[in-house]
């Protein structure tokens, strides 16, 4: 059982302390199954990115081994292609739900192993784990479009949806540049993935006509601050333009306006996207605000309907568990958490002369 010792990192005043960070680290460790899969809850559906959100958190309390068998799940469930499901009833691998297979989910993977590998410096596990990565990314790319922007799925028959969702493709380039650290880190050039990184931030930055119009939603405004597309002052103007429309002050943040809905999980990627462009004060405001979505148990409900007073759905999710943690270990200094979020500490790609 994770001790107060190992959760002194995740202290964070008004936040959490160790034993609240505890408590959470236990909640998402219960939800895990004997097999490493860390499905949303027990009895709901696992998705490969919430999965490695999960695994991560986990790590930030140094219970690696857990997160060590999370990686280790998805190795062994990685589909030939470099792909997993887009969803496993209850984190069983025989039991998909959603046969899509998503970009941004499949990525997400070279995140969470870049990330294990500064938090504990196995060598082994990123020999094991580095054909998982190449595999997935090279699954990903071949959606990429020809104005850098990657496609959102394939279908279970293959065939690939090639419109682009401004998030996910946000997503995709925080783990283009986590996969090119991995490359770095083994003395392995990947020049067509730094190309790739490079014109899939550009479209990002200054083309969001190549994606789908979901500006209502909160994580089309901040990811491509999360992301790493945008950063420095450009990152913090974009953030300032519609924190009004979105932040709901003592509350959190909505997932979509007009809808009067605060969620955890968005609020605490707000967070981390505000520490990653220096607003570290209104990050603490963030994650404080959403105390009132925390459980006895340790746990986060998933959001709260302020016009009734009313959590809803009545869920308590690892991922939304997890996405606290990161935030808390990111403004606390956890220097794993710091490089992988920090928005100029992972390779940036290569400048494209015509996308």
């Amino acid at each position: 059982m994770t001790s107060p010792e190992r959760t002194e990192r995740l202290i964070l005043p008004g936040v959490l302390t160790a034993e609240q960070a505890r408590q959470t680290v236990a909640g998402i460790a219960a939800g895990q199954r004997e097999d490493g899969a860390i499905p949303w809850f027990r009895g709901h559906h696992l998705d490969p990115w919430d999965h490695v959100e999960a695994a991560m958190a986990l790590d930030t309390a140094g219970e690696h081994d857990r997160a060590e068998a999370a990686y280790d799940w998805l190795a062994r469930h990685q589909l030939p292609d470099g792909s997993w499901y887009a969803a496993y009833q209850d984190g069983d691998a025989t039991a998909p739900t959603d046969r899509g297979r998503e970009s941004n989910f499949c990525a997400y993977v070279a995140v969470g192993v870049w990330h294990h590998y500064l938090a504990t410096g196995d060598e082994a596990f990123v020999e094991r784990m580095w054909p998982v990565v190449t595999a997935a990314v090279e699954f990903v790319l071949e959606l990429q479009q020809p104005g850098g922007q990657i496609g959102w799925k394939r279908e279970d028959d293959g065939t690939p949806v090639t419109d682009a969702l401004l998030t996910g493709s946000s997503s995709v380039h925080h783990a283009l540049r986590c996969a090119l650290a991995l490359a770095e880190h083994r003395e392995e050039p990947q020049p067509d993935w730094e190309l790739a990184a490079g014109c899939l931030g550009h479209a990002i930055a200054h083309h969001p006509e190549r994606f789908l119009d979901k500006s209502r939603y909160s994580m089309d405004w901040y990811y491509p601050v999360l992301g790493g597309a945008v950063t420095g002052q450009a990152g913090r103007d974009r953030l300032r333009e519609r924190w009004d429309e979105f932040v709901v002050p003592g509350l959190g943040v909505r997932c979509v306006v007009p809808n009067p809905w605060v969620t955890g999980g968005e609020s605490a990627e707000l967070a981390l996207a505000l520490w990653a462009v220096g607003e570290s004060d209104r990050a603490l405001d963030v994650l404080r605000w959403i105390g009132h979505l925390r459980a006895d148990n340790g746990m986060y409900w998933t959001g709260y309907v302020f016009t009734d007073e009313a959590v809803w759905p009545r869920e308590q999710t690892t991922w939304t568990a997890g996405s606290v943690l990161l935030a808390v270990a990111a403004l606390g200094g956890d220097e794993a958490t710091v490089q992988v979020f920090g928005g100029e500490r992972l390779p940036l790609g290569l400048a494209p002369d015509c996308c």
